[in-house]
């Protein structure tokens, strides 16, 4: 996982999603429909609290976007159980879609995930996670938007 600057950022992701971020404007009106929880968690960097979240327990197959500026985040068959109390993920939709950064708050070294284009605060990735990749995307529930995409018969 490497720390990625401005310049560094592609204009659009491999799976074709606009990552352009919004203007300061525009993330005024996109915040203007989140509640308190999601404020302090997507824009303060916050967690909400373990075990509370709405889609910790979401089995049907879909996607899951940020909550803020729609972009897809993680399938649903990534999704898996960790049993930390947060939705966890081992494999990214698009790794285009997300941001690293170094997080040292708390007494711990973490890294923390952000929304690609908006910048909103999505949780942590862990090296501990199950295969294909060995690592666990720690999601806030209220970082994320759920939507249904059912794929017929497996």
């Amino acid at each position: 996982m490497t720390k990625q600057s401005a310049q560094d950022t592609p204009t659009r992701s491999a799976s074709g999603y606009d990552l352009t971020p919004p203007t300061d404007a525009e993330k005024a009106v996109l915040a203007a429909g989140l509640d308190a929880e999601e404020r302090r968690v997507i824009l303060a960097h916050g967690t909400e609290r373990p075990f509370c979240g709405g889609l910790l327990e979401e089995k049907r197959e879909g996607v899951f976007a940020c909550r803020l500026c729609g972009l897809p985040l993680f399938h649903s068959a990534g999704k898996f159980e960790s049993g930390t109390g947060w939705p966890s993920f081992h494999t990214p939709f698009d790794p285009d879609h997300l941001r690293y950064l170094r997080d040292d708050s708390h007494g711990m070294v973490r890294t923390e995930i952000r929304c690609r284009r908006c910048d909103g605060h999505l949780g942590h990735v862990f090296e501990d996670g199950p295969p294909p990749t060995g690592l666990r995307y720690c999601l806030n529930s209220v970082s994320l938007k759920f939507a249904e995409q059912p794929t017929g018969n497996r």
